[in-house]
């Protein structure tokens, strides 16, 4: 038989909102899981409410939502609970991004769904994670990011810290989730047992530090990770530089920088003690930039400039802005970039999925649903409820449905 993707035939019950939590469910729907989205009644997930938006429909929520099925349903309400459990049943996963304790106050902690479902995995995503001294506050991906010290780090060393723009935590938790996710199931497949899963945003941070921990730690405190503006504090040169239309960044490291100083016609640098070693081109850093600019000038284009470094193979790149790099051919030819049509909002490109599979090398054709869409088809064909009671269950306000 011919599966559609590698997570056909699994199914995911899906109480996440915002980001953090559709991301790992999104790479899921992309990989050919079902995903039922629980949405809560009567707005459903809040990211529906977020930008671009036009006649109330989200871009932001098709980009993290695309091929979920949505139940919009009144959780608190006592039947459906019954729901709820009977679709607990007939899953694989249950994924959570509440905030600790909430899945539990609706019935639906760890220990009651393992009874329910013994084979399912259940992950728990949060700020802090389940346990700890923090664990009962609320949070979101900048809380983290700054309890991770990331946020310290990021800026101009005599000015505030700065915040990326973009969601570094939420997007890389969703991926630790989804990668927990699909070794538990494999446990699941040796064991017949399934898990908890409990992934934070600020484990996830901490993990992204790869010089600035252990450089503090082994040197008991001699380095002091910190702002560095638009160059490395800890390797040189490594940065932003001016070319002569706009901004370069450069990484030379160990082998790459007698080449570069060779492509410079610098050859005197290689083995001058002020540049000989990254330790010594950090202590003099700021010549090493005027030399490296001043030589980029010399250049008519960024191009120009780029092309000498990359012709000895030093790793170069243009600062792209969002509309540049949307529009670069290599985005567009790996699918980084992907052009998606909405049965709303019509054509718009979204960030492609980066997962490549060789014995799966298409896309599927998915579609983002409207509020409660799935409702009647989770309901009669996955539980086999009456018509009846699915009326009933509309009429009472316990399912919601709405069109954008």
């Amino acid at each position: 038989m011919t599966r559609k993707h590698i997570l056909e035939g699994y199914r995911v019950i899906d109480f996440t909102q915002y980001l953090a939590g559709p991301s790992a469910t999104r790479l899921m729907a992309e990989m050919g899981a079902d995903i039922i989205k629980v949405e809560i009644a009567p707005y459903g997930d809040p990211s529906r409410a977020f930008p671009y938006r036009k006649d109330k429909r989200s871009a932001y929520f098709i980009q993290q939502n695309r091929g979920k099925k949505s139940l919009c349903i009144d959780v608190k309400n006592e039947r459906s609970k019954a729901v709820l459990t009977d679709l607990i049943k007939q899953c694989d996963v249950l994924i959570e991004n509440f905030a600790p304790g909430v899945i539990g106050r609706l019935g639906f902690d760890w220990e009651t769904v393992h009874k329910i479902n013994p084979r399912l995995v259940m992950c728990s995503m949060s700020a802090f994670g389940q346990t700890g001294p923090l664990s009962h506050l609320p949070g979101f991906d900048y809380i983290a990011q700054a309890y991770s010290g990331v946020t310290s780090v990021i800026g101009e060393p005599d000015k505030p810290p700065s915040l990326p723009q973009l969601g570094i935590g939420d997007v890389t938790t969703g991926v630790h989730a989804c990668g927990a996710i699909g070794y538990a199931l494999l446990d699941v497949h040796r064991t017949g047992e399934g898990q908890f899963l409990d992934i934070s945003l600020l484990d996830c941070y901490f993990h992204q530090h790869e010089v600035n921990v252990q450089a503090y730690s082994a040197s008991k405190g001699a380095i002091v990770p910190r702002r560095a503006g638009p160059h490395h504090y800890a390797v040189a040169p490594t940065g932003i530089f001016k070319g002569p239309e706009g901004y370069i960044m450069i990484l030379a490291l160990l082998h790459q920088w007698p080449e570069m100083c060779k492509a410079m016609g610098r050859e005197d640098m290689i083995k001058n003690s002020k540049f000989a070693s990254n330790e010594a081109r950090l202590e003099n850093l700021q010549e090493l930039i005027d030399i490296i600019e001043g030589w980029l000038q010399t250049f008519e284009t960024d191009e120009a400039a780029m092309a000498a470094l990359q012709a000895v193979r030093v790793p170069v790149a243009p600062i792209l802005t969002v509309p540049q790099a949307v529009a670069h051919p290599h985005h567009r030819q790996r699918g980084s970039v992907r052009t998606i049509s909405d049965r709303m909002l019509g054509e718009f490109d979204i960030p492609g999925v980066p997962l490549r599979y060789s014995s799966y090398p298409g896309y599927l054709d998915l579609q983002a649903p409207f509020l409660g869409e799935q409702n009647r088809e989770i309901l009669g064909e996955w539980l086999d409820y009456p018509a009846e009671t699915i009326d009933e269950l509309e009429q009472q306000g316990i399912l919601v449905s709405s069109m954008h």
